[in-house]
């Protein structure tokens, strides 16, 4: 599995910290999301879980990864549908938490993730996964993206 942070830098246990977050707020919204950037010759991708407090704001630790430039768009997006749908399946096999997924394609068909809407959203939702896209409830996918750059 993927190694996670803290946005403090420390090493965390993404299964024993979910565990420890629900003990002390048991209502929880969970999201799990992902963002990627190309920077020089390498496609950056940043995973968060995000942990929504109700009225007490967002909590998150994320995981970096990178790997060798991926220039076709649709392929590095389908990737970040993947890491944050295989996130959600381990998560929720490891501990008994019900996520939802936020992915960063546009809802507006105006833009060209919005193509990839049907097929991952379609995916996760047969997985059992509510799904969020742009412009709706964009915890996790907001925290990936401020870090990803």
């Amino acid at each position: 599995m993927l190694l996670f942070k803290t946005i403090h830098g420390a090493r965390v246990d993404p299964v024993a910290h979910t565990a420890k977050i629900l003990s002390s707020h048991p209502y929880t919204q969970i999201h799990i999301g992902s963002d990627s950037q190309n920077i020089g010759k390498q496609t950056k991708y940043t995973t968060v879980i995000a942990y929504r407090l109700g009225g007490r704001g967002v909590h998150y630790i994320l995981s970096k990864t990178q790997v060798e430039l991926i220039r076709d768009m649709w392929t590095r997006l389908w990737k970040e549908a993947e890491l944050s749908i295989d996130l959600a399946e381990w998560l929720t096999q490891q501990i008994s938490v019900r996520v939802e997924i936020d992915m960063d394609y546009n809802g507006d068909d105006n833009f060209k993730s919005h193509k990839l809407i049907s097929a991952t959203k379609g995916w996760a939702n047969s997985l059992g996964y509510k799904v969020n896209v742009k412009p709706h409830n964009q915890i996790a996918t907001r925290a990936a993206d401020h870090h990803c750059k």
